[in-house]
């Protein structure tokens, strides 16, 4: 007897299944999940960094300064810490000093690491030991170069290295750090003595991605040393010039190293005083950590408002 088989007419036509069609979909899936948890793991690190030391201390910072704490109770006070800073003389004087700090950083801590920058481009010889020299004061730590420029350079007696070199020129020595007219002045040559290496780094990095046919054609064009500098030099590096100097002046106004360490704090008649060693004398000697915070939220208000201006105008230029 003759068996036959019944076709199964339930299978739709078409190619046959394989029974590992599935197996190379299910490892992809989990090839991108598991590179996506390795991904995020990576990535939670830093968020959580962020969120404990900047966006948790951030908020707080501004909750405190609506509030007031007296003998461990903390009530709403709404502007009461503001108006409180505000009426301080010595909140205006600490922003008249971080101005004047700024605009001097400016004009000499921006200015000298690019021309520096510009000199060190043009050696054949030596680089790597010229870049170690200027950045060798960046690796030095902040408190040890300032008391080196306290103790030594800016010893009001003759003795002093600076004083030493007037009288050798035969000018007037000072009392740098004691005089409220030189107090300013010294704390932006010692500022920009320690930060200038790594301005003079990117400085020069961008320096070498200047094609050199731009030089030849000026050169051909019989522009001297200084043309060069103006119509060739600046304007390929505008970008990098534009990003420091947004940088260089929101690190200028948190001045606080500098007059704590040189000029003990307030300076020769409060001329060294500035917005971050206000907030430091709030919190830490007169125990308002809440007018402190309002403080602190003050600067932050001003460099975000400059940080906003300054992207909106620098992309219209662009």
């Amino acid at each position: 007897m003759a068996i036959t088989t019944v076709p199964d007419t339930s299978r739709k036509p078409g190619r046959p299944p394989s029974p590992y069609s599935a197996g190379p979909q299910r490892t992809s899936l989990g090839r991108k999940v598991r590179d996506n948890l390795t991904g995020h793991a990576f990535l939670i690190g830093a968020v959580l960094c962020f969120v404990v030391f900047s966006w948790y201390p951030m908020i707080r910072g501004i909750v405190m300064s609506f509030q007031r704490t007296r003998r461990g109770e903390t009530t709403w006070v709404g502007w009461d810490n503001y108006s409180r800073i505000i009426a301080d003389p010595s909140f205006w004087t600490a922003w008249q000093n971080t101005l004047y700090f700024t605009v001097l950083a400016l004009a000499l801590g921006y200015v000298v690491p690019f021309f520096v920058a510009i000199v060190l481009n043009e050696f054949r010889h030596a680089k790597g030991y010229l870049r170690i020299l200027v950045y060798l004061p960046v690796m030095l730590p902040p408190a040890s170069a300032l008391f080196l420029f306290k103790f030594y350079a800016y010893d009001p007696s003759e003795a002093g290295l600076f004083n030493a070199i007037l009288k050798a020129l035969h000018l007037p020595t000072s009392q740098w750090m004691q005089s409220p007219e030189m107090t300013m002045p010294a704390m932006v040559v010692a500022s920009t003595w320690m930060n200038m290496g790594g301005a003079v780094l990117i400085y020069l990095a961008s320096l070498q991605n200047i094609p050199g046919e731009l030089y030849e054609a000026a050169e051909l064009d019989g522009a001297g040393i200084w043309r060069r500098i103006v119509h060739v030099t600046i304007p390929q590096t505008r970008l990098i010039l534009a990003l420091l100097a947004m940088l260089q002046i929101v690190a200028t106004m948190q001045l606080f190293i500098e007059p704590l360490i040189l000029a003990n704090g307030a300076g020769a008649e409060d001329s060294a005083t500035s917005v971050a060693y206000l907030i430091y004398q709030h919190g830490f000697f007169q125990n308002d950590l809440n007018g402190a915070a309002a403080l602190g939220v003050i600067m932050l208000v001003v460099l975000a408002g400059f940080s906003a201006v300054y992207v909106r105008l620098t992309a219209k230029q662009d």
